[in-house]
């Protein structure tokens, strides 16, 4: 017993060593291999244990287009479980939440991000000429992203959205829910007010591409300003409403 608790405090030892002086440019490397390039960390100051970034959302080219300030700071008792947990600061005035790395996956828990409308066009780039406005918020109780499983639940809101493209503003203010069950994550959009009324649903298997399908309503009295927007983005239907389809 003595010599496994000496071993364990050795090898502990020489981990933390190993994490305070090695470059943090090596969290740029898992962090582009977890997300396919999507997600960087630019100018990577400091050591795996504390350093400070810029967290790059990038669009399927590789282009950065949306940026903020990342700072980290390691928590070592994480290390007993072979794992990296940090506590990650997310802009200026982002509370700190906890992330943890293992060879497998990345852990996020009770992340609270503000981020403009405009990140929606490096997700889906379908959208990225539409002028996205509005404040989004992306809420994380808890969500674990390995290779080819996603495990937990989030919440996107997106308020006062709109577009520069469309004569309303705002539209209104939607929230879509993120579940992972697995190989596949699992996707519910609602209408919480506002004059454009969407629903939607999509899935994304691992290995296929993601699929989500989205119908919009609207009053009588807003049809004839929203309607020649909706049909640059959507297919008419016979009942007045509009399908807006990715695949």
């Amino acid at each position: 017993m003595k010599r496994w608790m000496l071993a364990t405090g050795l090898g502990t030892f020489f981990a933390m060593a190993l994490i305070a002086t090695a470059p943090a440019t090596l969290l740029d490397a898992r962090l582009r291999d977890a997300s396919n390039g999507r997600l960087r960390i630019a100018e990577a100051q400091g050591t795996l244990w504390s350093g400070t970034g810029l967290l790059e959302l990038r669009d399927e080219r590789g282009r950065s287009g949306l940026a903020r300030t990342l700072a980290w700071r390691l928590t070592p008792a994480a290390l007993l479980r072979a794992r990296l947990g940090y506590e990650v600061e997310l802009g200026p005035l982002s509370r700190p939440f906890p992330v943890t790395i293992s060879w497998s996956r990345i852990e996020l828990a009770e992340a609270d991000i503000s981020l403009p409308a405009v990140a929606l066009g490096h997700v889906v780039p379908k959208l990225a000429t539409l002028g996205l406005t509005g404040d989004m918020n992306l809420r994380i109780p808890r969500l674990s992203i390995g290779r080819d499983s996603t495990q937990g639940d989030a919440t996107v809101q997106w308020r006062s959205a709109g577009s520069a493209l469309s004569p309303v503003a705002p539209l209104g203010d939607y929230e879509l829910r993120i579940r992972g069950e697995g190989s596949t994550v699992r996707t519910t959009l609602h209408t919480l007010a506002g004059p454009l009324q969407l629903d939607g649903q999509g899935a994304w298997a691992s290995g296929r591409t993601p699929e989500f399908l989205a119908t919009a309503h609207m009053a009588p009295q807003f049809r004839q300003q929203l309607a020649p927007f909706l049909r640059l983005i959507a297919v008419e239907r016979g009942d007045g409403s509009f399908e807006f389809r990715l695949k």
